[in-house]
């Protein structure tokens, strides 16, 4: 069984995606929560899978308890379920640690599909959200040619490194590159075992000495 958190702050809403994660074979909701700071009161004594997060509450919004929760219970994935589709709200999510964004017009079968997803570590969004991810992927700024790149680094090494050298985490270079944890760790085992580099420490100072 997934076992499932629902937050929202709109108690009609909460009750509602607890009666139709009910109808889910194979899901269990555990609890429910009205803000983020009860869910993650919730969490330290409830094990969980997966939190449906709503990203506009009081006290503790989505975003935030999403971050605090992926710091505290890094085994539990999130899945943003909101009102709200814009950039901003997508990317402050996704760089939180969310691995799914719906909006709350998704039906029952996406909502289970997203839960089941989430569970088994792969990320999965709503069609305009994805569509906006790729927007922002095009508009980032064109990698280096790989020619230009010193030590045989390929450009999506480089990158990591980079962010490594700016002092952002695994998860945090995950969810700039909206990639999963496990590409950012091969992206650096690679990158380290060709510029010869031991830990984090040496990486830092090599791609800031490379302007990387």
């Amino acid at each position: 069984m997934i076992r499932v958190v629902v937050v929202d702050d709109q108690q009609v809403m909460r009750e509602g995606l607890v009666a139709l994660l009910g109808l889910i074979d194979g899901v269990e909701v555990v609890g429910s929560a009205g803000d983020g700071r009860q869910a993650l009161e919730l969490l330290r004594g409830t094990a969980a899978d997966v939190v449906l997060m709503d990203l506009r509450m009081p006290v503790l919004d989505g975003v935030a308890a999403t971050r605090l929760l992926k710091r505290d219970h890094p085994e539990v994935a999130v899945v943003v379920l909101t009102t709200y589709a814009d950039d901003a709200s997508i990317a402050d999510a996704v760089r939180a640690g969310a691995r799914g964004y719906l909006t709350k017009d998704a039906g029952r079968a996406e909502i289970g599909a997203a839960v089941r997803s989430a569970a088994n570590g792969q990320a999965i969004f709503a069609a305009e959200v994805s569509d906006r991810l790729v927007a922002a992927l095009d508009a980032r700024p064109v990698a280096r040619a790989k020619t230009e790149l010193p030590d045989g680094l390929t450009a999506r090494e480089a990158e990591v490194l980079g962010l490594i050298a700016r002092g952002l985490s695994n998860p945090e270079i995950a969810a700039e590159l909206f990639i999963g944890e496990a590409t950012v760790k091969s992206h650096i085992n690679h990158a380290f075992a060709k510029i010869g580099v031991r830990n984090r420490a040496e990486a830092v100072r090599y791609g800031l000495e490379k302007g990387l």
